[in-house]
């Protein structure tokens, strides 16, 4: 097989300039060039470049196929699958797991169906339970390559096809197969988890460390070599748990026990074993140290570097203890182990002959060995260095050489640590056994890979031969894959050539093979090795696999698939027979230890080579080989090592036939075991050896690209042209049309039935069109993007240059500007100097010749005013002189006429004086004198009241403006101190001002003060006068008042004391009779109760519950309907039973009209006396009081004549039915009872008519009284009766005015009427009537008010509702047409809903009315019965005394104290009901919690009965039924939210009632009344809280398995953006045979429903919002955790496309939160890491600058996942660049200083801590409404 595979890419390719090569190189062995100038046809070589600018001229053979291989484009460089390569063959292949190894550190790579996994050296952090979680569940091809990936795909296989599966894990030594075997099984044990206690999967764990004790070793290329085979078959049952395990082990290298290689170990537990020989119990052992012992010391080192031997033993011994090997079995497994180790170091001494040898008997280490065995010591010492020959006539006994005794020793060793292997490894799968029933298995093989050394021997031999049977198996495998490929796509089929290794297999395992010729070498007595090699050359020289070395005779060479190997045929006979001498064995049959004797039995000699799946439990290949005896027993002895070998192989390839193969194949990097150190040789030689190139091959030969439509589509339409994608929707004829334009050899493609097949090549082809055409696109860009650029910088320079062009004439122009300003300046200060100076001369001159006038001028008026003061004062002097002799003369004439005229009045006066005196002497004067008079009097007196009043008002005021005076006194007083002290004694004038007027006012204030004094004393003695009379009128009205109560008190005492006696005697029996009564009811509602239940059980169906017996028949309704399922049989009784309860209740109306009244009547008797007390009157109150209580002796003889009615009602009717007791029909007791209670109604309104008379006599009475003394007035004003304001027809008003005309009569004289008192009486009672009419007016119109405001509410409320609907449609009107649709509909449903809860509360409220009616119509039954029988008890007792009337009880409303009683035995039904049955859509529009607060009113009621078994028994089950519902519906989220709704609700309950203060504080006063009285409930508020996070963790659960499988497919995957993200080739794992065609995609609007579903669903359920905050935080973090996840392992989701997906759909998911009012939940906080990550992908990462950014950035990612998202970013084209090396390097350098955990991945299970926060409810327990729904009805509302 040429290794390089073919290469017809270059042969039918054009190669141009500058395309890129592979070329063959010594030390690296492919190396990249590039051509220098284009290749033509004919050329003979080629002009090539290498990448350290060397130039090569490579010659080249076309028609031998000696060409180079062509390079993949760089985005194809770094694909997960090898098969996504274009170019497919060995160089491309190296490259790729190369840059993946080196750049990436990615160790595992798809190569089609084989994972291959390069050893990295180093402990990765990519094995943990977070990522076993994360590949759980995901197609293979959607997640970055992982061993756990091709577990994942065997687990799902294994359920969807249930068939079963194998993973076959090879390579090297130090390849890693061990720790991907033990990775695969670990992901099974997590996986599939046992379902049951038996933890399984820890014991098919625990196996690992115990094989590797026992089985592994240190060889030169690996720390942990496996030195033997194993296959494990992990057994699940039906739902795929694991049940139990079953190991087969093939070809234990027993030689490593006795010989080592130098560097080299022996297996690891005889250095754990020495490593701890100082324990106490290992004292008997005899170990020291392992460089003390011959067998373990041969490799010189006997340490690993960071391996603890020590901490390893103590592991195994706890792995030994798990899988259930006794204490005991382990000390004897460590015994043996420890004989080994002294049997090699026994000392055996050669005589001098040479043919014999001895032991000394003082061997120490011989006495160790057999003691610790338990054999004789003189026989192993004897038969050590002895042999015994058998022949047919006799026996001989023969000494042995030392060579001999030395073989036979370590021959001895071996076969002892065989036998243990196999006994470990069978006691291993006792313990992994299972009793149950195994539906399928995952078998796990982990073999040797091909081997070539400088020395091969038989080990190497037997090695390549199970490899080439397992790389037969698996190109068969390959080529019925790639078959089965073609066929479904119906592509036409091409028979593929691929190596056959089928001569190879035969040349080994056929007849007279190497196998055969070696068994019957080993028959022949004096076989040799040499003799075999001859028998090899003769028989086999013409096979063409077969080569006889040049320089040998003794070796051999096969030509193996892989490689040329020469075996060295010394000691092949010798390991092929595995010679141990017979007596040795039977001295360790005879051992006393049980466990060796148990080792070397006849039948653990061999294993059979048929046998069934639990004897092949372990393969003991390793057995004794003898020479030929005649006994039968040794038969088995005859087996070889080859032989044994060759059959256990058949019997694994045929289990691996039976199932479907997963194959990783493990490659060694270097031989230095450097981390992450790839050395192209071995790689190569490694990747040829495991048939990897092979799968390469075959795939090449084929089509190896393949795409789906779809992709294509998506990634190569830029090719297509417009008019292509306008003919035709169809994608794939657009496809077909465009790849038969570009590709013109039909042979390069297939069009398959979802797919195109493409030919090696041409997707590269196809991807450098679609890049040049992005390039011309991107040029084209360019262009017009640097054209746009340069105009936009030449406007900027033109407008740059306009600027400063307009800057530089506006600077020149303002200079000009501020030259001409200064110029006109100085001009203007030249003019104003000359003026100032011309000005100052004038004024100069000005001033001197007005001083020269102002002189003259005075002079010449000084001179006129002297002359003109001379002539005034003579004129003055004469005008005087005038005057007073003109006065002289007028007083000289005034005197003399004053004389004249006084002597003439004198005169006139007497005369007059005369005539009056005559005129008094006579009577008409003196009448009008009088005249007027009595007028002045009376003005005089108002004047005087006047006075008073304002003497009154001047006397307030006086007091007012005095001490408003004394205040403003004093404040100016200390003002004046104050002022005095600042000033300090300054005499100002304004402050003596201030003072005099200050003064002046206090003495207007003094005398206005006197004058309100005087005006006071005056009015004050007026009024005492008058109050002294009043005090006289009050003293009569008190006499007046005490004889009119002795009166009232003589009549009552004369009525009570007749009927005090009776009335005694008839409430004592009456008493006595309810009692027995009672008792009797008691005892027959529990006759019924037990008749019931024992009915129900015979019935076994749930049945109505009665109310009991001795309900009230008059309960409250309840504040919300119950719904009954009884139905009326009967109209007519229907209507009798309304037409009785209707009367029924009229009475109770009665009854309560007429206590109201009594109490309205206290209380205003009340109101009198409180208003005289503020009138200054003294009112009857003892007449009142009287009054009072008459009138409540008359109500209760009323209603004890009610009572006796009933009774003789009830007695009646008891006679009637003892009449007619054949017939005794219901209808007649009905309409007896019928017409009782009317006759009983009549009696009632003849008794409210007295009641009214009896009222308007005493109020007539009280009227006539006063207004003979003018205080009626007074008297109206203080009486107040019930009725006035009431009510009252009037029919009734006249028939009480017409009693109280008869009545008054009957009455006696009064004293204070005259002889018509009949007149007085009428008037009274009309105006009484009078009164009535006016009240029922006012009652009329309060009706009408109340009317009128109701309406104005409805009003109120219409516009309220229409500037809703307003509203809403304002809204409505900015949303777009769809969400216009959507919010119309869900206003309607909303509506409707509405609409339906009105409905259903008024069947509920009419289904309540006619069950209340039924349960009184048999309640009355019931009494009536009762009557029944009590009536043939009072037959004898009327036949001796009188007939006395019985009075019934009455029980006495009370109202709903929100408490629920049921009985002890109606506890599972309340459970079954309230709980287990319950269905939240029951419970559809009613109070949120209800089930907890009925919980909790039960709970308050066994409280309220100090009943603490029923209060532990309800709680007990409560939680023991939700805990059962909960296991019962695992899986609902509704259910689930429901419950955790109502435990919080009842928790809360709980503590809101406990009496704590501390939760009482917004409690109200009526929900402090509902607090518990008895009971501390605080352990039980432990166990609910903790039951609330049980059903929290669960409810999580739920909703994270119903996100999960939509995370990634929306988040990652799904296009939100359209036409955003790129399709890249995809290989072999994107055909996955786990992915299911049509396969569910979600998009983010998926999540999103999802959320509002669960959202609306809490809400509903009147969830706490704290904790709806809380679920969603955490459902949030569950997203980002599974969404980061994917995104670290997944290399394809790692680009720029992705992180704006990324970014948009948290955009979308923060605006949901926000919607929601969900912001404060801290769920953004939790989205933050996978926030970073899509902005790390959309940062450039090229300088330092942008590590500095990307540090400073994602504070929130660890270290580790900075660098793998770097690791794993992806270029979608070929325009972006990958991220070089060094900027991770230089990222990682800056990081360094974080302390990160090692972690990579999110723990998607992680589970923030739940805080369930105290909420109190604003219900009350009373206000709680129980529907029917619920089928309660045995609850009682207490």
């Amino acid at each position: 097989m040429d290794p390089r595979g073919s290469n017809s890419s270059m042969l039918h390719c054009k190669t141009w300039q500058y395309t890129r090569v592979w070329i063959p190189d010594p030390d690296e062995v492919w190396r990249s060039a590039e051509l220098t100038k284009d290749y033509k046809d004919g050329d003979e070589s080629l002009q090539l470049r290498l990448e350290d600018d060397t130039i090569l001229d490579y010659p080249i053979d076309v028609q031998n196929n000696q060409v180079p291989f062509l390079r993949n484009p760089d985005i194809l460089v770094g694909e997960n699958d090898l098969t996504a390569l274009s170019h497919l063959h060995e160089p491309a292949v190296l490259h790729n797991l190369k840059v993946r190894f080196l750049e990436s550190n990615h160790i595992y790579t798809y190569c089609g169906i084989v994972l291959v996994a390069i050893n990295p050296y180093e402990q990765l952090p990519i094995y943990g339970q977070d990522v076993i979680y994360a590949y759980s569940g995901q197609n293979m091809g959607d997640m970055d390559p992982h061993i756990f990936a091709v577990a994942e795909e065997a687990y799902k296989q294994m359920a969807r096809d249930e068939k079963n599966q194998s993973i076959i894990v090879s390579g090297e030594s130090g390849a890693g197969k061990t720790v991907s075997a033990k990775y695969a099984m670990r992901y099974f044990a997590t996986v599939g988890g046992s379902a049951s206690d038996t933890n399984i999967e820890e014991k098919v764990l625990a196996s690992s460390p115990i094989m590797e004790a026992i089985g592994n070793a240190k060889t030169t290329r690996n720390d942990n070599s496996s030195r033997f085979g194993k296959y494990i078959e992990i057994g699940f049952d039906k739902k795929y748990h694991i049940i139990g395990a079953n190991m087969r082990t093939y070809l234990l290298e027993k030689s490593r026990v006795v010989f080592q290689a130098d560097d080299e170990r022996n297996y690891h537990i005889f250095y754990q074993l020495c490593a701890a020989a100082s324990l106490p119990e290992f004292k008997e052992l005899a170990l020291t140290c392992a460089e003390d012992f011959f067998y373990t010391a041969h490799g010189g080192n006997t340490t690993i570097e960071g391996v603890d031997d020590a901490e390893d033993f103590e592991k195994t011994r706890q792995a030994l203890t798990l899988l259930g090997v006794r204490e005991s079995h382990q000390i004897s497994i460590f015994k043996i182990i420890a004989s080994i180790l002294h049997l090699g170091s026994v000392e055996i001494q050669a005589e001098r002959d040479g043919d014999s040898c001895s032991i000394s008997p003082q061997d120490e280490h011989l006495s160790n060995f057999c003691r610790l065995l338990g054999i004789e010591h003189s026989q192993m010492e004897h038969w050590l260095c002895h042999r015994k020959l058998v022949t047919t006539s006799e026996t001989y006994v023969k000494t042995m050489s030392l060579q001999q005794v030395v073989n036979a020793r370590n021959a001895l060793a071996k076969h002892i640590y065989a036998q243990l292997f196999s006994w470990i490894v069978e006691h291993i799968n006792k313990a992994l056994q299972t009793s149950l029933k195994q539906h399928s298995f995952i078998g796990v093989l982990d073999i040797y890979g091909f081997e070539t050394f400088e020395i091969n021997s038989f080990e190497q031999f037997c090695i390549n031969y199970a490899n080439e049977k397992l790389q037969q198996q698996f190109n068969s495998h390959v080529f019925k894959l790639e078959q089965e490929e073609y066929m479904k796509e119906q592509i036409p089929w091409t028979l593929i050539d691929f190596y056959d290794n089928q001569p190879c297999i035969d040349l080994i395992e056929a007849k007279l093979g190497i196998l055969d010729l070696l068994d019957e070498e080993c028959k022949v007595p004096k076989g040799t090795d040499q003799n075999w090699a001859q028998k090899l050359y003769e028989r086999h020289s013409n096979s063409q696999h077969f080569q006889k070395p040049r320089m040998s005779n003794t070796a051999f060479i096969v030509i193996h698939f892989a490689d040329k190997v020469e075996y060295l045929s010394d000691g092949f006979l010798e390991k092929n027979r595995d010679t141990v001498y017979e007596e040795q064995i039977n001295i360790l049959k005879a051992s006393k230890f049980p466990l060796v004797a148990d080792l070397f039995r006849d039948d653990k000699d061999s294993v059979p080579a048929t046998n069934t799946a639990k004897s092949r439990s372990s393969s003991k290949i390793n057995v004794r080989s003898s020479r030929p005896l005649m006994k039968a027993p040794n038969k088995e002895h005859k087996k070889s090592v080859g032989y044994q070998f060759r059959t256990s192989l058949n019997l694994l390839m045929e289990t691996l036939n039976a199932t479907t193969p997963h194959y990783v194949r493990c490659i060694k990097p270097n031989d230095e075991k450097l981390p992450f150190h790839f050395d192209p040789k071995r790689a190569v030689q490694q990747l040829r050896a495991c048939g990897v190139l092979e799968t390469i091959r075959i795939s090449a030969a084929g089509y190896p690209s393949r795409w789906t439509y779809h992709d294509f589509f998506n990634r190569y339409r830029v090719l297509m042209k417009k008019r292509e994608l306008a003919n035709t929707t169809d994608k794939k004829n657009i496809c077909k049309s465009v790849l038969e334009s570009l590709i013109k050899d039909p042979d390069k493609f297939q069009f398959g039935r979802t797919k195109i097949f493409f030919r090696a090549g041409q997707v590269a082809y196809l991807e450098k069109l679609r890049a040049d055409k992005f390039r011309e696109a991107t040029i084209m860009i360019q262009k017009t993007v640097r054209g746009w650029l340069q105009r936009v910088k030449y406007r900027r320079l033109r407008a740059a240059t306009l600027t400063l062009q307009r800057f530089c004439r506006g600077y020149l122009a303002r200079r000009l500007t501020e030259h001409l300003r200064r110029t006109r300046a100085a001009i203007v200060f030249q003019k104003q100097y000359r003026m100032l100076k011309a000005r100052r001369a004038y004024c100069r001159v000005r001033r001197a010749a007005v001083i020269i006038q102002s002189y003259t001028r005075a002079m010449c008026v000084r001179r006129s005013y002297r002359q003109v003061l001379t002539e005034h004062k003579a004129t003055i002097i004469q005008k005087y002189a005038r005057g007073w002799m003109a006065r002289r003369h007028f007083q000289r004439q005034r005197d003399a006429a004053i004389v004249i005229q006084c002597a003439f009045r004198r005169l006139k006066a007497r005369q007059a004086l005369k005539a009056l005196k005559i005129e008094a002497r006579s009577a008409e004067h003196l009448k009008r004198l009088n005249v007027g008079m009595e007028n002045k009097v009376v003005q005089l007196q108002r004047k005087i009241d006047d006075q008073n009043k304002e003497f009154k008002t001047l006397s307030e005021q006086l007091s007012a403006v005095t001490s408003t005076h004394a205040m403003e006194v004093e404040k100016l007083k200390k003002e004046l101190a104050r002022y005095q002290q600042n000033q300090e004694a300054d005499p100002s004038l304004q402050l003596q001002e201030e003072v005099q007027s200050l003064r002046t006012e206090l003495q207007k204030a003094h005398s206005e003060r006197r004058v309100l004094e005087d005006t006071h004393n005056r009015e004050n003695g007026e009024l005492r006068k008058r109050v002294a009379d009043l005090e006289h009128e009050n003293a009569l009205l008190k006499d007046e008042k005490e004889h009119l109560n002795n009166q009232i008190l003589r009549q009552s005492k004369a009525e009570s004391s007749q009927s005090s006696v009776e009335e005694n005697l008839l409430i004592k029996k009456e008493l006595e009779e309810e009692r027995s009564r009672y008792q009797n009811l008691v005892k027959e509602y529990s006759q019924l109760e037990q008749r019931y239940e024992n009915l129900r059980d015979e019935q076994q169906t749930p049945g109505h519950r009665k109310n009991p017996s001795n309900q009230s028949s008059l309960e409250s309704d309840s504040n919300y309907p119950s719904i009954s399922t009884s139905e009326i049989g009967d109209t007519e009784d229907a209507l009798q039973q309304v037409e009785l309860q209707k009367r029924v209740r009229e009475l109770e109306q009665e009854r309560k009209k007429l206590q109201v009244q009594l109490e309205k009547e206290q209380q205003d008797s009340k109101k009198v006396q409180v208003e005289q007390q503020n009138n200054g009157l003294d009112v009857d109150q003892d007449a009142d009081i009287a009054y009072n209580s008459l009138k409540r002796q008359e109500l209760e003889s009323e209603n004890k004549k009610l009572k006796n009615d009933l009774n003789e009602l009830r007695k009646a009717v008891a006679d009637q039915a003892m009449q007619d007791n054949s017939t005794h029909s219901s209808p007649d007791s009905y309409s007896l009872l019928l017409n009782q209670l009317k006759l009983a109604n009549e009696e009632l309104e003849v008794r409210k008519e007295e009641v009214l008379i009896l009222r308007t006599q005493i109020m007539n009475a009280d009227q006539r009284r006063l207004s003979g003394k003018n205080m009626e007035p007074n008297i109206n004003a203080r009486t107040s009766w019930p009725n006035s304001e009431k009510h009252v027809d009037q029919e009734d008003a006249i028939e009480a005015y017409h009693g109280v005309c008869q009545t008054n009569s009957q009455t006696e004289d009064w004293g204070y009427l005259n002889e018509d008192g009949e007149l007085g009486l009428a008037y009274q009672g009309l105006k009484q009537v009078a009164r009535l009419l006016e009240a029922q007016l006012q009652a009329q119109n309060l009706k009408h008010e109340e009317e009128v405001e109701h309406l104005k509410a409805q009003v109120e409320a219409m516009k309220e509702e229409m500037d809703k609907q307003q509203q809403t449609f304002c809204q409505t009107l900015l949303l777009s047409p769809e969400a216009q649709v959507e919010f119309g509909v869900q206003q309607e449903i909303s509506r409707l809903t509405n609409e339906n809860l009105d409905f259903k509360e008024l069947v509920e409220k009419l289904e309540k009315n006619e069950k209340k009616l039924k349960k009184q119509l048999k309640i009355y039954m019931k009494k009536v019965q009762d009557l029944e029988a009590a009536q043939a008890l009072a037959q004898s007792d009327r036949r001796h005394h009188e007939l006395t009337r019985q009075v019934t009880v009455q029980r006495k409303e009370k109202d709903f104290q929100g408490m629920l009683e049921y009985h002890k035995e109606d506890e599972a039904l309340l459970i079954r009901n309230l709980v287990t049955d319950l269905k939240p859509q029951m419970l559809s529009g009613t109070v949120p919690c209800l089930p907890a607060y009925i919980l909790y009113m039960c709970i308050r009621h066994a409280d309220y009965t100090n009943d603490d078994l029923k209060v532990h028994s309800l709680l007990s089950s409560t939680i023991n039924g939700i805990k059962k519902v909960l296991k019962k519906h695992n899986e609902d989220f509704e259910m689930t939210s429901f419950w955790l709704s109502n435990t919080c609700r009842l928790l809360h309950c709980l503590k809101q009632y406990s009496g704590d203060e501390g939760f009482m504080t917004q409690n109200t006063a009526k929900q402090n009344e509902h607090c518990l009285k008895n009971f501390d409930l605080t352990e039980y508020r432990q166990v609910l809280s903790d039951l609330s996070i049980q059903i929290y963790q669960q409810l999580i659960k739920i909703a994270e398995g119903l996100l999960q499988p939509m995370i990634v497919s929306a988040m990652l995957e799904n296009e939100s953006i359209q036409g955003l993200s790129g399709v890249r080739p995809t290989g072999y794992r994107k055909r996955s045979s786990s992915m299911v065609d049509g396969e569910n995609s979600y998009c983010l609007e998926a999540i999103i429903r999802q959320m509002n579903f669960f959202h609306t669903v809490l809400c509903d359920q009147g969830l706490d919002p704290e904790i709806i905050l809380q679920v969603f935080k955490q459902l949030f973090y569950m997203i980002n955790a599974v969404t980061l996840n994917n995104l670290l392992l997944r290399k394809d989701a790692c680009s720029w496309s992705t992180g704006m997906q990324l970014r948009y759909n948290i955009s979308q998911l923060e605006e949901w939160l926000r919607g929601k009012n969900l912001q404060q939940s801290g769920a953004v906080q939790t989205m933050e890491p996978l926030i970073q990550a899509a902005q790390l992908l959309q940062l450039k990462k090229k300088t330092q600058e942008d590590a500095e950014a990307i540090c400073s950035l994602c504070t929130s990612l660890s270290t580790q996942q900075i660098v793998k998202i770097l690791n794993l970013y992806t270029p979608l084209n070929e325009f972006e660049e990958r991220v070089t090396v060094s900027f991770i390097r230089t990222i990682q350098a800056q990081l360094q200083e974080r302390s990160d955990p090692q972690q990579l991945l999110l723990d998607s299970k992680h589970m923030f801590p739940v805080l369930f926060p105290f909420n109190p409810s604003a219900l009350t327990m009373d206000s709680i409404h129980i529907p029917a729904c619920l089928n309660l009805e045995f609850l009682n509302e207490v």
